[in-house]
């Protein structure tokens, strides 16, 4: 039986922004609990010292792992501008050149940062104390980034088309063979924070042939043909130019994370194990914030095929909405019960760890309401095809960051460590909000007023 698509170029934005938000809002919570879980496993069975290592590898895996899912969110939106131009050939040549140059990325990739990571943790000045169990926890991670491509190149294309729910439901299995996993390879074959990465990236693989197999069997519309599988140059030029771009705004952004988690480090394991703790949590009330972001590039992407410039704008409208509400609920969320998922992590005697983590979470929740415009307009911007524009607002990000770690962490300790996250979304905003109306004047200029676009 074929599976259905959502086509986003029709209906009320509202309705069809929550269809798609909820089930990617599910999968993305998920995801977020098994990296919580596997910092909790760490962190009790452990201690303190090993989740101070897994937390110290944070920032260079996100410069890494993300600018691997951030080429694999490039790849999805040519496939969804050509979905919504309801250009089938085109969409499976794009679909075929996504695999050949996921696997080109995979492979040198994961050659290339797993001969450096051992030095790159050296340059980041990682306390001796936890650097061994950094360095067994991210070679492992980088090994993986062939599983990384695998399940985030293929989970795009699907979502691209319409279809958050399947993702989602390969994600829960994933995440649930992640915790038996992480149990099993920590207290069963005591394999230490090692095991930990290995749980990680073997889940990950099953995630991501889960969605090969379920995409062969339900998509028609994805049936090569002989030359449709072959590598072309023009389809390979477009995807790059849409995922390079945004694997290089991942990547800017966490250079600026590298250099404030280096200002972390020189505070001793603490304070690393506190911002360990607040991040995981807060990345787990941020991910509706995510799937905003996400959200938005396959509505736009969709829509910009469609030539419905209309829609595009009532649907950045609905979205702010929703973040804007959002971001109060999780403020209050935090506020309440952010001690309790603390505990989660550090036993109650960790008194000093657990206050520097309620005051990260707090400061950090403050200002949700701009990191909600950075993923919402954001994505939405390269969905419209204007990938280049987010290298920029990562550059603001980084410099925002960078500024904090290398002048105010010195000076101001701790505290400057809490507010480097928000000072880095209203600098992105800075940028994003004028390039958002820059890039609709260029599209209606380019499509002019002869009834392209749609009232629907």
């Amino acid at each position: 039986m074929a599976k259905k698509t959502t086509d986003m170029t029709e209906g009320a934005p509202m309705k069809l922004i929550l269809h798609f938000l909820i089930p990617m809002l599910f999968g993305l919570l998920f995801q977020q609990l098994y990296n919580m879980v596997d910092a909790i496993i760490v962190g009790k069975y452990l201690g303190v010292k090993a989740l101070a290592a897994v937390g110290s590898t944070g920032s260079v895996s996100f410069m890494i792992i993300g600018f691997c899912t951030g080429i694999c969110s490039g790849f999805s939106i040519p496939v969804a501008q050509k979905f919504g131009e309801k250009n089938e050939s085109g969409l499976r040549r794009y679909v075929a050149n996504s695999g050949w140059l996921a696997v080109a990325f995979s492979v040198v990739m994961t050659t290339i940062v797993c001969i450096l990571c051992r030095r790159i943790l050296i340059w980041m000045k990682t306390p001796e104390d936890i650097i061994d169990g950094a360095y067994a926890y991210i070679f492992v991670i980088f090994l993986g980034i062939p599983a990384t491509f695998l399940y985030n190149t293929l989970s795009g294309i699907i979502r691209s088309m319409g279809d958050s729910t399947t993702p989602l439901i390969f994600l829960l299995i994933s995440s649930v063979l992640n915790v038996v996993l992480d149990l099993f390879t920590i207290l069963v074959l005591h394999m230490g924070v090692g095991g930990a990465a290995w749980a990680t990236i073997i889940s990950q693989a099953v995630s991501g042939i889960l969605c090969l197999i379920y995409m062969k069997k339900k998509y028609p519309i994805l049936k090569m043909k002989e030359d449709e599988w072959k590598p072309d140059k023009n389809s390979m030029v477009t995807l790059c130019g849409m995922g390079i771009p945004m694997g290089l705004q991942y990547s800017i952004t966490a250079i600026g994370s590298v250099v404030l988690q280096t200002a972390v480090n020189s505070l001793g394991s603490v304070a690393v194990a506190s911002v360990t703790a607040g991040s995981k949590i807060s990345a787990f009330f941020c991910c509706p914030f995510d799937a905003m972001g996400a959200t938005m590039a396959t509505y736009g992407g969709q829509n910009i095929g469609a030539k419905k410039l209309d829609r595009i704008q009532q649907g950045l409208k609905t979205c702010i909405i929703l973040g804007a509400v959002y971001s109060v609920i999780a403020f209050i969320g935090i506020y309440f019960f952010g001690d309790l998922v603390a505990l989660l992590f550090v036993d109650k005697g960790e008194i000093d760890i657990l206050r520097n983590t309620r005051q990260f979470m707090l400061a950090n929740a403050a200002f949700y309401f701009p990191l909600a415009l950075v993923n919402i307009v954001r994505f939405l911007i390269q969905g419209l095809g204007y990938s280049r524009l987010a290298i920029m607002a990562g550059v603001f990000e980084m410099a925002a960051r960078s500024l904090a770690g290398f002048c105010l962490v010195p000076f101001l300790g701790y505290m400057a460590v809490c507010f480097a996250n928000p000072l880095a979304w209203i600098a992105a905003d800075i940028f994003l909000i004028p390039a958002y109306f820059h890039v609709m004047k260029r599209l209606h200029r380019l499509m002019g007023s002869s009834g392209v676009l749609s009232n629907s």
